[in-house]
């Protein structure tokens, strides 16, 4: 019987074992690995070298830059049309489950293939946005290869597949909210903008939060769109820091410098992740 309970006790981490084996294998140890590489020069030494230079250079400085313009841009864009279409399928109405059906299926696209089709509908020559856009007489614009655009038609496509994954957070936030809540509100004769600036966004706040932490990391490591569709381009517009770390290791082939950068955005990631769990503790405990 007491080797019964001994077998219970280790039966649990027995199962998990595996599953830990493959996350150090395949996460934890690419990640030491690569900052070990970042702080390596040339023989092998260890050196800050990597670092210095790519703060002199002013392609990372611009990939720095295009990456924080993109986050500037595309997180408020995102947390905004998220909360607005939850709050829209939220609403009791006939044939509210087929519009929230429909506001989730471009999340049901992969970000690549989403990539490809709007670069086709977004084709300078024979896209249908600009086939659309002649009917009134408006001419012709390079919506991915000019530098003015480009890296806005990047975010409106990461945002029309996103948008629909952050609103159901938003939406499970919403529906945890009581209705008595909102039915005292109405007896003290609150109105739409008051219940939603006084009752929905403050009882939204760790829904809220968590959802700024998780857009902004996942954005620090967008990649496919601009592989697909710009290649960096027009003019290093969309050059964002994970394309750089992929040019420096598969053009340049220089992994060192490739290691320094996917560094350097772990930091960032990380120091979100920590701004997350500040804000997110409970003040009371």
């Amino acid at each position: 019987m007491h080797r019964i309970n001994i077998t219970n006790k280790w039966l649990p981490y027995a199962m998990i074992l595996p599953t830990f084996v493959l996350i150090c294998v395949f996460k934890i140890y690419p990640i030491f690995n690569t900052v070990f590489k970042s702080f390596q020069d040339g023989n092998g030494h260890l050196s800050i070298t990597n670092y210095t230079n790519l703060f002199v250079d002013k392609t990372f400085i611009n990939s720095l830059w295009v990456t924080l313009k993109f986050n500037l841009i595309i997180i408020p864009v995102q947390v905004i049309i998220a909360f607005s279409m939850a709050l829209l399928v939220n609403l009791q109405i006939p044939g509210v489950k087929a519009f929230r059906t429909i506001f989730y299926l471009p999340f049901c696209i992969s970000l690549s293939i989403a990539t490809v089709i709007w670069e086709i509908l977004l084709n300078i020559n024979n896209g249908f946005v600009n086939s659309f856009l002649s009917l009134f007489g408006i001419s012709k614009i390079g919506f991915l290869i000019d530098k003015r655009y480009a890296l806005l038609s990047i975010i409106f496509i990461c945002s029309w597949r996103g948008c629909a994954y952050w609103m159901m957070f938003f939406l499970a936030g919403l529906k945890s909210i009581g209705k008595d809540i909102y039915e005292a509100s109405l007896v003290d004769g609150a109105g739409f903008w008051t219940r939603l600036f006084r009752i929905t966004i403050p009882l939204l706040k760790n829904t809220l939060l968590f959802i700024l932490v998780a857009n902004t990391t996942a954005n620090f490591l967008l990649f496919a769109p601009v592989q697909i569709a710009t290649e960096g381009g027009p003019q290093g517009s969309t050059n964002v820091l994970m394309y750089e770390a992929y040019k420096s290791a598969f053009v340049y082939s220089n992994q060192r410098r490739e290691s320094a950068i996917v560094s350097i955005v772990l930091l960032i990631v990380v120091a979100i992740c920590i701004i997350q769990q500040v804000l997110l503790k409970d003040k009371e405990e």
